[in-house]
């Protein structure tokens, strides 16, 4: 039986600057997206938020919404 992967990677810039608000962030969408998996690179010079759905597709439209609630600049990363 074949097994399909539905893992669905999206990557996001930002301009969180500090690990404080990352993890603020990071806490609020683990929230409301249980099945994503999240993680900042505050190193990169895009401040990457990197989104992971195991289960599909990410829900970017709810996800930049909720991030930029938190006065937040989010964008896909093409």
């Amino acid at each position: 039986m074949k097994t399909v992967d539905l893992t669905t990677i999206e990557i996001f810039k930002t301009n969180v600057n500090d690990p404080e608000s990352a993890s603020a962030i990071i806490k609020r969408l683990e929230a409301t997206f249980p099945s994503y998996l999240f993680n900042f690179d505050l190193q990169d010079c895009d401040r990457i938020l990197r989104v992971e759905s195991i289960t599909g597709q990410v829900n970017t439209k709810d996800l930049i919404a909720m991030v930029k609630e938190e006065k937040v600049n989010i964008e896909i990363l093409e």
